[in-house]
């Protein structure tokens, strides 16, 4: 069936909820590390403390979306799952530069991405819904500028404030510097804000008869979703199961640069990896650096449609893995700081292309009809990559690397590029 055909414009609407939902992670990669340093962890156990994300994600995005393949409300299948993962988002990202202790911050945030993964595949699948097939490059690619533009402002939004004439050592009274506590409260506004306006000016369109009929002859109840995503993994289309070797390369590596970065650049560019002073100056240059290539990614992101209809998805992500790894190996060896945005143009590249591409080529090999369960099965493959960089990374940190930060970056930038061969087997529905 042949949907309406969209403006870039309304594109654009349909997707600003994704700038919300983005400025909430871009917060959780820039400052959760400093936070939890901030309240007395140690940078060994940094990996174990960032469990939440994956976690909730591995048990809360396949259940959501097969829940939201059969919904049906007045709303639409997709809307009720995302404006109530932001309003919680929004709730937890209030509390988060409050937290009196590492044990509350590190269970809010078991919390706050629960409510971050309620609100994302429903709005992935909500993309392949409404859009035509002509246009789900544009959209999802679309999808990553507002990534990359939301994380540039959520990376640089300190930095804003200190040139505004902000204290950078100014503290509240858990510890937590002044210029993160307004970064927070700024996210917590945009997760529903954001939201509320893609969902008033771009709504689901009605399900046809013939849907609605198919959907509603579909068993309901707890027992009918763990079925449907049994089923859903033992039917899984081939260019998925590919997708997945690639993909667990891929996100080791970008959870060993998230978590490390800043502890990498308190050694490299201020001596010490664990004063006070030194994290927050490596935090506030991260926030800078973070800024840039999340900047890259937005421009990146528009720039790769042409790209990727000339020259296909794979190559396109191949390409952009390639710079990624090759910056992430020589990061942590530059100790000049105007010299340490040269490597973040590639892995602005290759977060643009992370956000984009691996969804071109899914959406061209499953059922639209299971969009909802194959997006969260899909989300495993970020999640489980990221489960086993947690739990795997602190013996390789204290018995293969030195207990070095620097070291893990360089780690990152091998992983990438592992990731760039695999995904050049991916076959690619055309």
């Amino acid at each position: 069936m042949t949907k309406p055909i969209l403006t870039f414009w309304q594109i654009l609407q349909m997707n600003l909820g994704f700038f919300g939902i983005q400025y909430s992670f871009g917060l959780q990669q820039a400052n959760m590390s400093p936070i939890y340093q901030y309240l007395g962890a140690d940078a060994g156990n940094l990996p174990y403390l960032w469990l939440a994300g994956p976690m909730t994600g591995l048990l809360v995005q396949p259940i959501i979306g097969a829940m939201s393949d059969r919904t049906e409300s007045r709303f639409g299948r997709r809307t009720p799952y995302f404006l109530v993962g932001a309003v919680l988002c929004s709730l937890c990202l209030l509390l988060m530069p409050f937290s009196p202790t590492l044990w509350f911050a590190a269970s809010l945030l078991w919390v706050l991405d629960a409510a971050n993964n309620v609100t994302m595949e429903p709005y992935r699948a909500y993309i392949s819904d409404r859009l035509d097939e002509s246009q789900k490059t544009l959209g999802f690619l679309s999808q990553s500028a507002f990534t990359g533009l939301a994380q540039t402002l959520a990376y640089l939004t300190p930095s804003i404030f200190l040139w505004l004439g902000l204290n950078s050592t100014a503290v509240n009274a858990s510890n937590i510097p002044q210029l993160t506590v307004i970064a927070f409260l700024i996210g917590a506004v945009l997760s529903t804000a954001t939201v509320l306006w893609s969902v008033k000016s771009t709504p689901e369109l009605p399900l046809t008869a013939a849907e609605l009929a198919t959907m509603r002859a579909k068993p309901k109840g707890v027992k009918a979703t763990f079925a449907e995503i049994t089923a859903a993994v033992r039917e899984m289309p081939q260019t998925m199961r590919q997708l997945w070797w690639m993909k667990l390369f891929q996100w080791y590596g970008m959870m060993c640069y998230w978590i490390y970065i800043v502890p990498a650049l308190a050694r490299s560019m201020f001596a010490s990896p664990d004063a006070t002073s030194s994290l927050r100056q490596a935090d506030l240059l991260n926030g800078q650096l973070g800024g840039f290539y999340n900047f890259v990614a937005f421009i990146a992101a528009f720039a790769l449609i042409p790209v990727v209809r000339r020259i296909g998805p794979k190559w396109a992500h191949a390409l952009c893995l390639s710079l990624a790894a090759l910056g992430m190996w020589c990061l942590p060896s530059i100790q000049d700081k105007t010299w340490l945005f040269v490597p973040m143009i590639g892995i602005g590249l290759a977060w643009a292309s992370i956000m984009g591409n691996p969804y071109i080529m899914l959406a061209k090999s499953i059922p639209p009809e299971r969009a909802g369960v194959y997006m969260g099965i899909f989300n495993m493959f970020i999640v489980l990559p990221m489960i086993v960089q947690m739990l795997t990374l602190p013996f390789i940190y204290s018995h293969f690397l030195g207990s070095d930060p620097r070291h893990v970056i360089q780690l990152a930038g091998v992983c990438l590029g592992m990731a760039a061969l695999l995904a050049l087997r991916v076959k690619v529905e055309n």
